[in-house]
């Protein structure tokens, strides 16, 4: 499938690999200067923890995720963590990395996303045959609905094992931060501060286990893969992980779509470190 992908894109955009197409996708750094693929991954070096925002259904930030990876790899060693995978899942994920399950074991007993085998597989993959760790890094959703339905007091009723599934509590929340009201300006003024303090324990939860398998040393970095949303202007993910680590050196990557690629729109400027901005009209994997 990933075959079939990078085909399409060879066969839509002139081009594999490192090139660029106005028709297709351009990437633009934090200013909205058209940068080169090479030019972006020096500067991802300088990150120890490079958070890679993508759409969820988009196949340009599922190809990228993938050299992106592939173009670290070469250079440093690396693991990997994602949003996809919850912590109450680790041990299964374990269990594939280290062969002793299949992927059909790993589909039986964990909560995988419907597109887990075209977009997420090949980078769990990647880094099995690598000998990388891969790290689920989200809240148990359900706790998440509990915050939402209970507030933060509503976690006080999980058990120790699984209150080891989320961030340390009480968690930093500032209901301030431009995209957390953004959540709610998106809900019409008929969001619960709730949905929020949802999203809060998400972000916290996913910087908590970044840190929690970080190496510290200057060959290695940790690659995350997250919704745009979750570190878009810097916050969400990035703004936990330097509330946790302040000295931590973190790059991001956000993903946006637009009808003209030529030209960053002026609400991405600043986005985040790199921006991938992708044609409106390009296919979904789902």
């Amino acid at each position: 499938m990933r075959f079939l992908i990078s085909l399409l894109i060879c066969l839509c955009f002139g081009g594999f690999g490192m090139a660029q197409s106005d028709n297709g996708y351009t990437l633009f750094n934090a200013k909205g200067k058209k940068v080169a693929y090479k030019k972006m991954i020096k500067g991802l070096e300088d990150g120890q923890v490079i958070l890679f925002g993508e759409y969820h259904d988009n196949p340009i930030s599922h190809w990228l995720e993938y050299e992106v990876t592939k173009s670290l790899a070469a250079k440093y060693k690396l693991t990997l963590g994602a949003e996809m995978f919850e912590r109450d899942n680790q041990d299964e994920l374990e269990l594939y990395l280290s062969d002793s399950i299949n992927h059909k074991g790993l589909d039986t007993m964990a909560r995988l996303w419907n597109n887990y085998k075209t977009d997420y597989k090949p980078l769990v993959d990647f880094a099995k045959d690598s000998s990388w760790s891969f790290v689920g890094t989200n809240i148990p959703r359900r706790f998440a609905s509990l915050v939402y339905k209970k507030d933060f007091d509503g976690l006080d009723s999980l058990t120790n094992e699984e209150k080891s599934w989320i961030a340390p509590l009480p968690i930093p929340f500032d209901s301030s931060l431009s995209q957390y009201q953004a959540i709610l300006t998106m809900m019409g003024g008929h969001g619960s501060p709730r949905i929020v303090k949802a999203q809060a324990i998400k972000d916290a939860t996913m910087a908590h286990f970044i840190l929690a398998h970080f190496d510290e040393s200057e060959d290695a970095r940790f690659v995350h893969y997250n919704g745009s949303f979750h570190s878009d202007f810097h916050q969400g993910i990035m703004w936990y992980l330097q509330q946790y680590k302040p000295e931590i050196r973190v790059k991001t990557i956000a993903t946006v779509s637009q009808d003209d690629v030529s030209k960053l729109n002026k609400e991405h400027l600043g986005r985040a470190d790199y921006i991938i901005c992708v044609d409106e009209d390009m296919t979904k994997t789902y």
